[in-house]
């Protein structure tokens, strides 16, 4: 299995988007059906592997700015426009999400905590054997 112990957040490391354009943080997520989730806050990276494996999403709060977060698979994600990322699942099913208190713990290194965002997409996770990065069409 994989050290998931070692996920970190895009923005307290040292790696940087090739090309700002292909940055989807700051984005609109929207769910299977068109609608707003909240904004893509940040990005959960493997860096043993050098691969984007969660988005953190950001919704509610004053505005709609950032008051709870969650975990997505990028997995989930079905495509990628120039102001929103969409995936395969209802608003729904995103907001009875497995919890994640930013308050508490910045970025949790549990591999069950981790497994079971997976289960509850309905994705394997990535240490899995066999296990295929996903790819992404962009419109």
């Amino acid at each position: 299995m994989a050290d998931t112990s070692k996920l970190i957040k895009l923005s307290d490391s040292d790696e940087a988007i090739a090309h700002a354009s292909e940055d989807i943080r700051g984005r609109t997520m929207k769910d299977s059906a068109g609608e707003d989730i909240g904004k893509v806050d940040d990005l959960l990276l493997d860096p043993s592997e050098n691969k984007v494996r969660f988005l953190v999403v950001a919704s509610g709060g004053f505005l709609g700015i950032g008051k709870d977060k969650t975990f997505i698979p990028v997995d989930a994600i079905t495509r990628i426009t120039d102001d929103a990322v969409h995936i395969d699942q209802t608003r729904e099913h995103v907001a009875g999400a497995p919890g994640y208190d930013p308050e508490l713990i910045d970025v949790p290194d549990d591999a069950d905590y981790y497994g079971s965002v997976y289960g509850y997409y309905g994705f394997v996770p990535y240490w899995t054997p066999g296990y295929a990065y996903p790819s992404y069409p962009v419109y």
